[in-house]
């Protein structure tokens, strides 16, 4: 279990700031916002220093031999990385949820999603409700780059608005737990890259359509932590509808399981 035994504020790490009106209306109609310096330097410096310790514990170098789960995950980085689990649950991104979700807000996600240098494996277009579909369909996927990105080590793509084409096909909970990779054939005329710089959170809705292609850079990984973010309540429709397990943020639940959940058990 981590517990954090350092009296400082996280305001030495965290940017802490709330969604303009405008910024909420291009949520709304666009179904993504990006996010700049959401992390301090020095925060930066530290959640870095911590999750790639952890990624060193579980994982080498990538290895074209191995699985794509093998080489770009590390889910429970919240387990394994003090400052991840702050900025997970206390930072600022929670306050961004409750603006864009509604006042009750649980953690469902926290991992690594690594494509480091040499792994120019392409992961094609998919919603993340896909991957694990949550009803109430309101839930966010918050992206914090640890590295500047671009489109050769394998940049996001996205396709604005798309996520007003609503919930695509999901995995059955036999495919998740079999680690099936979704494709989706997609309209990408107007798909856009997002570069980011190190620091910079891209937030999107859970029906954004994205994708990225290979790291084709030769010095250059693309490392990124992955949040989400859902509604008090949501439950898990792959799964006969059980609520969504996460720690309770802001607000209440009707499910005591969620009230009562301590996710570093």
């Amino acid at each position: 279990m981590i517990h954090n035994t350092e009296n400082k504020t996280l305001a030495k790490y965290f940017n802490y700031r709330r969604l303009t009106d405008a910024k909420l209306e291009f949520y709304d109609q666009n179904g993504y916002l990006v996010i700049d310096r959401i992390l301090t330097a020095s925060g930066l410096k530290r959640i870095e220093v911590e999750c790639m310790r952890a990624w060193h514990d579980e994982k080498d170098e990538f290895d074209s031999e191995k699985t794509w789960l093998q080489n770009a995950l590390l889910r429970n980085i919240h387990h394994k990385a003090l400052l991840a689990r702050d900025y997970y649950f206390d930072g600022p991104l929670v306050g961004i949820a409750e603006q864009i979700i509604g006042p009750d807000i649980k953690g469902v996600t926290s991992q690594l999603t690594f494509k480091m240098r040499g792994n120019t494996k392409p992961f094609h277009w998919h919603q993340d409700n896909a991957y694990g579909e949550l009803d109430p369909y309101n839930s966010i996927t918050c992206l914090t780059a640890f590295d500047d990105t671009d489109q050769s080590n394998g940049c996001l793509w996205i396709i604005p608005q798309s996520h007003k084409q609503g919930q695509q096909a999901g995995l059955s909970l036999a495919e998740k737990r079999n680690q099936a990779e979704i494709k989706v054939d997609a309209d990408e005329t107007n798909a856009i890259p997002m570069p980011m710089t190190a620091g910079q959170c891209l937030i999107f809705n859970c029906w954004m359509l994205h994708k990225s292609d290979g790291n084709f850079s030769n010095d250059r990984d693309r490392r990124v932590l992955f949040l989400r973010y859902a509604d008090a309540d949501a439950v898990e429709v792959y799964n006969d509808r059980k609520p969504r397990l996460g720690r309770l943020l802001r607000g209440t639940t009707r499910f005591p399981e969620v009230a009562a959940f301590e996710t570093d058990l």
